[in-house]
């Protein structure tokens, strides 16, 4: 991966995620997003209608926004291959995802506590609603990034 797009990735977390409908018209939807080793990652639901498009044609678009402290004009689009990470151990996923994306909030939760809608909870009551909610992991393998994101300063 490019450094300049690692860079952008470790440092803006709100995307548009677009997938494909049957008909190949594009659905959007706004997602939070972070990198995992060489792959970004999403949160998502068996019944969302992301995942039902995923199934069928895991082809996918991010468009990165940029954060308002940067500006909040630079950009990245990533051209996508989406996985969907549902084994048993996805609300475990779902909790390494929310730790890293929250450990970048100001403020951050208290220790030992995740933000579920706006509401603090233990690893147990988190692990417990994301079973409730059969939630999974969307896993992306960038094929093709480009956009306007190079040249940050050094934080």
């Amino acid at each position: 991966m490019e450094p300049d797009v690692r860079t952008y990735l470790e440092r803006n977390h709100a995307a548009a995620m677009i997938t494909l409908r049957r008909n190949g018209a594009a659905h959007a939807v706004r997602v939070g997003i972070d990198l995992h080793d060489e792959k970004v990652w999403s949160s998502g639901t068996q019944s969302r209608v992301r995942t039902k498009h995923l199934r069928r044609d895991p082809r996918s678009t991010l468009f990165v926004f940029d954060s308002q402290e940067a500006g909040g004009w630079r950009w990245l689009t990533l051209e996508c291959t989406a996985a969907i990470l549902d084994g048993p151990d996805a609300p475990e996923l779902n909790a390494a995802f929310f730790k890293q994306l929250q450990a970048t909030m100001t403020p951050a939760p208290e220790a030992g506590k995740l933000l579920w809608y706006g509401q603090p909870k233990t690893e147990a009551e988190f692990l417990q609603a994301m079973r409730e909610e059969r939630r999974l992991i969307y896993e992306f393998t960038i094929e093709r990034a480009y956009g306007m994101y190079g040249g940050l300063p050094a934080r």
